[in-house]
């Protein structure tokens, strides 16, 4: 098991890579715990949870939504929650970041910690303190930047994912080596066959390696006004690759992914070559890299993306595998390049 620390403006939080979901009790304050836990996790493993209120979560991003958040609080309330209470939100990042909204939120923000059960979850949406919900489509328009007292990632839960669930968590994994290390991303091509199956080992090292890239980005900029926009990277196109065609956020990152080495490389900064090598490790991982929706009504979503600044965008390309940059492109300049 491995321990990672993040210390942030806005709370202290540890990550528990390897820590198994029994253990939990070891980890909760002495306070009223209330769960707010993904329903299909409850089915396969709810007999593993503590013993406290539970209110079940629909998995989808329709859950993400200020109507739910306001469902939820009048359970608490019903419940005898108090401003001491305790919110342990189990799932992936659905759960994750709605169990984490409604805890900041709730009578003006109580203690929360999460059990992560996905892979997509563990490396990115459980950890970092972004907790959100959506608003007419847009993702996490409405947010707030709360760390979670902890975050267990018990890599055996991760067994009994659905393979194409389990594969989109890839996306970020991928991600997170093109932003900081070139040599765990030439792991991931030399691997990706045995990658796609289930492997404890593996997967251990691989989540607790994205979960200290992000820990180091988010405690030098833990609201996201320089060094943490990094980990957009395939997020600005990948989001509106999600609101418009309902795809999941792994596959759409991916896209995302795709789109942003392109845009790259048709601006100099890497080679075909390694564009191609990022195009095929997507593949290699059976996550998908196109899609057949018409580029203007993805682009016209792009525009309403809540890091666009007047009249352009904080775009996130690739510099080499293994680092990238920060560049305000036009949305002009990114009109032409999609229709070119």
């Amino acid at each position: 098991m491995e321990n990672i620390e993040i210390h942030g403006l806005y709370g202290h939080s540890t990550v528990l890579v390897g820590e198994t979901i029994e253990n939990v009790n070891k980890y909760l304050p002495k306070a009223k715990i209330y769960i707010i836990a993904d329903a299909n996790v409850i089915k396969l493993h709810g007999q593993r949870f503590p013993k406290y209120p539970t209110y079940s979560v629909d998995p989808d991003e329709g859950s993400k939504s200020l109507e739910k958040v306001g469902t939820i609080c009048q359970w608490l309330l019903e419940n005898g929650a108090n401003r001491n209470s305790f919110i342990l939100g189990i799932g992936g990042g659905v759960t994750c970041d709605l169990a984490g909204f409604v805890a900041s939120v709730f009578m003006r923000g109580i203690d929360f910690g999460f059990v992560s059960t996905s892979l997509l979850s563990q490396v990115d949406a459980s950890v970092g303190g972004k907790n959100g919900v959506n608003l007419q489509g847009y993702k996490n328009i409405v947010g707030t930047f709360t760390q979670p007292k902890f975050v267990i990632c018990d890599i055996n839960l991760l067994s009994t994912l659905p393979q194409e669930e389990y594969l989109n968590g890839f996306a970020e994994i991928v991600k997170h080596t093109l932003i900081a290390d070139k040599q765990m991303f030439e792991f991931i091509e030399q691997n990706a066959e045995e990658l796609k199956s289930f492997n404890p080992v593996m997967l251990e090292k691989l989540v607790a390696h994205s979960v200290r890239i992000k820990a180091n980005i988010v405690q030098a900029d833990e609201r996201e006004q320089g060094e943490r926009k990094k980990l957009n990277l395939g997020h600005t196109w990948g989001h509106a690759v999600e609101k418009i065609t309902g795809l999941s956020h792994g596959k759409s990152v991916s896209i995302g992914l795709e789109f942003a080495a392109r845009l790259s490389a048709k601006r100099g900064l890497i080679s075909n070559t390694d564009y191609l090598r990022i195009v095929n490790v997507l593949i290699a991982l059976n996550l998908p890299v196109c899609i057949k929706n018409n580029p203007e009504d993805i682009f016209n979503a792009m525009v309403k993306d809540k890091k666009q600044n007047e009249g352009g965008i904080d775009f996130i390309l690739i510099k080499r595998i293994g680092e990238v940059v920060i560049e305000r492109i036009s949305f002009n300049e990114l009109k032409t390049f999609i229709n070119s």
